[in-house]
């Protein structure tokens, strides 16, 4: 555990000293509410991760470095943000993802390309967005993220690059 893991974890811990002391059954009430919410986020968060270590697993880090590798160019980043655009996560699995595609050999560009679409995106939620939304929104909703995660990945490109 780094310095920051262990601050945070002591803030908490004192946060919940006081709240107890100001008033323990509305801390009790909420200490539960908080463990219910965890139990239900699981069963989504179990298999997110498990879906993120296979993908790690079969690629190789010279697969990742020669899709989206810095060397791919725009290549890469196109290939990120089709590939992002296709499934979508949450940013708490996004980031881990994209930490290990950076430490794997793949460019700044193309991670920010693949992660920004990957989680703005959605085109396995069309169906549902459309249901809901009408067609005409969901695709400039799509259309504009698309265009707004190009526009990030050349800002990191001329930023990090």
């Amino acid at each position: 555990m780094d310095l920051s893991t262990i601050i945070l974890y002591a803030v908490a811990l004192v946060l919940l000293v006081v709240s107890v002391i100001k008033d323990k059954e509305k801390t009790k009430k909420a200490v539960k509410k908080g463990w219910m919410a965890f139990i239900n986020i699981v069963p989504v968060l179990v298999p997110l991760f498990l879906v993120v270590g296979i993908v790690l697993s079969v690629l190789t880090p010279q697969t990742i470095e020669q899709v989206l590798g810095q060397d791919t160019g725009i290549f890469g980043v196109i290939i990120g943000m089709l590939v992002g655009s296709i499934a979508f996560m949450p940013p708490f699995v996004t980031y881990p993802l994209g930490a290990e595609l950076l430490d794997n050999g793949a460019g700044y560009p193309q991670v920010a390309a693949f992660m920004t679409t990957l989680m703005a995106v959605g085109l396995v939620y069309w169906v549902a967005e459309t249901k809901y939304f009408g067609r005409k929104a969901v695709v400039l909703r799509n259309s504009l993220a698309f265009i707004a995660s190009g526009v990030v990945a050349l800002v990191v490109w001329g930023v990090m690059v």
